[in-house]
This record gives C-alpha cells, structure tokens and sequence, in this order.
C-alpha cells in the first residue's frame, strides 16, 4: 500500500516513518463496515434548490455514515457555546493555534471523531468540535433505506431544522469568534472529514479573520463555486475507492485549485475507500496507514501554514 503526494505536476511516493507526533487514540473497531457505497438516487426527489448540481464532489452516500467505531476514551468535554453544543479538548500548555474540526454527519458525539479532536489538542492545538446539526447526526450504519434529503432538510427532527449553510454557517462562524476572543488564538485550522470539508472550503479566508488553512479528508458536498472562492491554503486527504469525491472530480479539484494559485497539497491513498481517514477498519493494515498518514498530513500542513507564517 502507498500514498501519492501530489505536487504540481509531480508525484512522489510518501510514508509517515520520519513523521513524530503524539497520537492517543486506540484503533480497535467495535463495529464492521459495509463497504458497498450507495450514491443518493436523485429520482427519489427534486434536489434542495440552495444546492448547486455544479459540484466539484458528487452528492452524498451511504458510505458517509457506514463504516467502524474504534475503542478510546476521550478527554475533553462537551460545553455549551450559544446555543449550541461543542466537544473542546485542550493541549496542556498555552496555545495560540487552534484547530476547529468540522465532523461528518455522525456529529460531535462520534468517538472517532472526538479521539481525533484530541489527538490534535495532543500535538499543541486548542480544538473545538461542534455539533452542527443541534442534536440530530445521523447515526453509525444507518440502514441504506435512510433518506438523506430529508434528513438535509429537517424533516427527522421535531424543530425541522434543516442542516444547510444557512444554519450551519452562523454556528462557524461562532466558534471561530470564541476561539480568538475567549482563549487568545491567533490563527485557525480548519479540519473536515466528508460533509465537513464543506465548511472548511466555505470559510477559508484569513483575510475575513476566518479559517487560516484548512484540511479535508474525502470531501463530500463541496461546491465548484465555494472552492474557486477560497482565499487560503488547502490540502485533500483522499481515496482511490471513492464514488463521492471520484478520481474526475479530484482532477476537477486540482485543476481549480492550481488556477487559484494557493499553496495546495493532494494526497491519494491507494487500496481505501471513502471514510478511511474517520471511520476505517484499522485491523486492515493498509487503512490504518492511510489514516494515520492522512493525520500526519493535517499536522504537516498546519505546521507550515499555521505556525510557518
């Protein structure tokens, strides 16, 4: 198994042996996978018309909610942050980097998801994590009748709040204000895996006091148009075995990314499917070392873009 680092035009061979971090979490799955991905059928229903069809990753499918649970006990803790809630985990010294993680639609509660919010916070980051869909993710191996556009627009939960931009941005938004003006951080990373790595695109500009760089693990949802608007840095963690973000849609990516002119770093990683970087079988050798060189890849990034600067 290899990854390939993409740079420009040339790729290289990488491996994450030369790489020191600290990283607590431990890799033992509790549930098994389907690896079977289902594309949302677009005949079930008219696509919600804020969402543009001119996507730079395909719409979401089962595999954004399938895949294993891994063993650890988390460290931060669920606080409340306006009117929502935000798992923080913090490093034991003094930080002025933070890193705002934008989970997949498992939400904040995931433990994957929070033992990687610690890991960061291992390595020296103030992380916030908050739940972006007011208390309705979707749960872990969902069955494939779930219906995800309903789910979008609210129709599961008993306030019918729809988990769009216009409900999810304000809830950035605050989290970067906390960030800055309660605990003193000066630059921001963003991180997101899957439906996250919307978010990050969307607010990706340190020029607005917003994102400082940002990282996406297989993107799922982003638009052509949030992507060409990007101010700031960006690096891709992504699968070969991918019907969301496909090898056309990469190349699409690359190609607008290399027309911006920002510091851009692909990386794909052979032999794995969509989610690997979350929510991988880590007994399979190859899964585990993507994942834990997609991390070493986020580290990487921040450190040149975050504290490089």
């Amino acid at each position: 198994m290899s990854a390939i680092q993409t740079i420009g035009r040339r790729c290289v061979h990488i491996g994450p042996s030369s790489l020191l971090l600290s990283m607590r979490s431990v890799s033992t799955p509790k549930t098994r996978i389907n690896s079977y991905c289902s594309p949302i059928n677009l005949n079930q229903q008219v696509w919600l018309r804020s969402i543009s069809l001119n996507m730079a990753s395909h719409l979401p499918g089962t595999c954004c909610y399938q895949g294993i649970q891994h063993e650890g006990v988390p460290t931060g803790t669920i606080e409340k942050v306006g009117d929502f809630e935000v798992y923080i985990t913090r490093p034991k010294k003094e930080a002025k980097y933070g890193v705002l993680l934008v989970t997949d639609i498992l939400g904040h509660k995931f433990n994957n998801a929070q033992l990687i919010a610690d890991d960061f916070a291992s390595n020296g980051y103030l992380t916030f994590m908050p739940d972006l869909f007011y208390g309705d993710p979707i749960p872990l191996n969902k069955p494939d009748k779930f219906d995800m556009q309903k789910w979008l627009k609210g129709d599961y939960n008993s306030a019918h709040t729809a988990h769009l931009p216009s409900i999810i941005d304000p809830i950035i938004d605050l989290c970067l204000n906390e960030m800055r003006t309660r605990y003193g951080i000066e630059k921001i990373g963003g991180v997101g895996y899957c439906f996250g790595a919307k978010y990050v695109v969307r607010h990706l500009n340190p020029e607005q006091g917003k994102l400082d760089a940002g990282y996406t693990a297989h993107p799922a949802f982003v638009d052509q148009n949030e992507l060409e608007a990007i101010k700031g840095p960006l690096a891709i963690a992504a699968a070969e075995k991918d019907t969301i973000f496909s090898k056309e849609k990469r190349q699409q990516t690359e190609y607008i990314l290399g027309k911006l002119g920002h510091p851009t770093q692909v990386n794909l990683y052979y032999g794995v499917e969509h989610g690997f970087a979350i929510r991988g079988d880590p007994r399979k050798r190859e899964i585990q070392y993507a994942k834990e060189s997609a991390f070493f890849l986020a580290l990487q990034w921040f450190e040149e873009h975050l504290k490089g600067r």
